[in-house]
């Protein structure tokens, strides 16, 4: 699938979600594509059991949908980037185990890091293990495990008993939700569960989140804000939750085109270069 075509996917679940249902012909209008070219993606979608079509669009499904990994590619593109390479430029020189669940923003972040020399990386994501597999100067540790297709991971209690026997340095966690009272959240619990396992093996907790996550709570709670060093999202999350969880003891960087913000007193940010 074309970029362009899992940007407009992307944003087509996104209103489902958001609205109950979607126009074909607001849609064609809106992304500047023929009805026809709406109608393939609508039946696209459709044949993934992620809505059902209606004459002239679309509605949501009946139950509550995780959105797969391969079309959140396209969301939030440039503020998971620019996250991405904020946390590259934090991470410590030379040799280093470093711990990448998955998620799109932490795909990225392996995709800058897949050069380096004398580092390990533990993962349970599919799409990482395959965007790091033939670097020959990196050393790739996977946990095996059941694969779970919404999100490419390995989990349950494989991934999770492979985990418990690792020492890892640093993790990078991607969550699919952040707020300084409900602490990490995701959307499946056998998933929460092998995240929190890696978070335990970890002596520091780095999250990644672009500002659409902070201030959301998931059904599946993976651990309290008070595990993370420090958090690391853009300049479009909430100030208000981000204040609170900078005041759980976390600290916050919002991750800038013009370097990194910390979030001081008052919702000061204070930009470091």
């Amino acid at each position: 699938m074309s970029l362009r075509r899992a940007e407009r996917v992307s944003a087509i679940l996104e209103r489902v979600s958001e609205h109950g249902s979607v126009d074909a012909g607001d849609l064609a209008e809106l992304f500047r594509v023929s009805p026809a070219t709406i109608r393939r993606d609508l039946q696209v979608l459709e044949d993934q059991r992620l809505l059902s079509r209606t004459h002239g669009g679309a509605v949501a499904m009946d139950v509550a949908y995780e959105l797969p990994v391969r079309y959140r590619t396209g969301q939030h593109r440039e503020e998971k980037s620019t996250i991405a390479r904020v946390v590259a430029s934090m991470l410590p020189k030379g040799p280093l185990t470093l711990g990448l669940t998955g998620g799109t923003t932490t795909h990225m972040l392996a995709r800058l890091l897949a050069d380096r020399v004398d580092l390990t990386v533990v993962t349970n994501a599919l799409n990482i293990a395959g965007e790091l597999a033939l670097r020959p100067r990196l050393k790739l540790i996977m946990t095996g495990g059941v694969s779970r297709t919404q999100s490419y991971e390995l989990v349950g209690p494989i991934a999770d008993n492979a985990l418990q026997g690792l020492n890892i340095e640093v993790a990078v966690v991607g969550v699919d939700g952040i707020t300084a009272r409900g602490g990490l959240t995701t959307h499946d619990e056998i998933e929460a569960n092998t995240n929190a396992t890696m978070i335990r093996r970890a002596d520091q907790v780095i999250v990644v989140a672009d500002g659409s996550k902070v201030g959301k709570v998931c059904l599946a709670g993976i651990s309290p804000v008070t595990d993370v060093a420090a958090l690391v999202t853009d300049v479009s999350a909430d100030i208000r939750e981000v204040e609170a969880i900078r005041d759980t003891g976390t600290e916050v960087l919002v991750a800038t085109g013009e370097g990194i913000e910390v979030i001081g007193a008052a919702g000061n940010r204070v930009l470091r270069r």
